[in-house]
């Protein structure tokens, strides 16, 4: 009886789709997709840099630009004082479903240059504040953009067909009601 009992909780664990831990390295990012010699990184400081920006001697790597940080409400001319944000970020994207996806999904996920707010240049002060946090535990300190985050934070995620946690769901449930009144 025992051995059933065992073999029916081992046969049942074994077809329970565990879902991978979260590690960072699962999602292999700034890549230089295109062969350009500008990694994932260098394309998001360009193609966000409100003035033409100035790439080093060979083009690829850019030391000057204008950008425009949403999260604070402040401009930058240094790339070196950015981070470029995944918007919802790695951990969370894996919470929410990105556990399921290929090695491959993962990588285009973490470089996704085709859909404009999968990743922005933001002040590594508010990007390393983020961290790995959703909604219902951080918003950016600049509240004209709260309710911008919020409806690209829900694209976004319907986009990837990730899920929403109950907090998460309140916390934008909350900011969306006070917005376009």
């Amino acid at each position: 009886m025992i051995r059933l009992i065992c073999f029916t909780v081992c046969f049942l664990l074994s077809c329970v789709a565990l879902s991978e831990p979260y590690k960072r390295s699962l999602y292999k990012h700034w890549i230089d997709a295109d062969r350009d010699c500008q990694n994932t990184r260098n394309e998001v400081l360009i193609a966000e840099s409100i003035v033409p920006p100035t790439l080093d001697e060979k083009g690829c790597r850019v030391i000057k630009g204008l950008w425009y940080d949403p999260f604070t409400g402040q401009t930058f001319t240094n790339p070196r004082r950015l981070d470029i944000d995944h918007f919802i970020p790695l951990r969370e994207v894996h919470l929410s479903g990105g556990d399921k996806w290929t090695k491959e999904q993962r990588t285009a996920y973490a470089n996704d240059l085709d859909y404009p707010y999968t990743l922005i240049a933001v002040s590594l002060s508010a990007n390393r504040s983020k961290g790995a946090r959703d909604p219902a535990n951080w918003m950016p300190k600049n509240e004209e953009y709260e309710c911008e985050y919020i409806i690209t934070w829900v694209a976004l995620k319907k986009r990837l067909g990730l899920s929403f946690d109950d907090a998460e769901r309140q916390k934008i449930d909350s900011v969306l009601s006070k917005c376009n009144r």
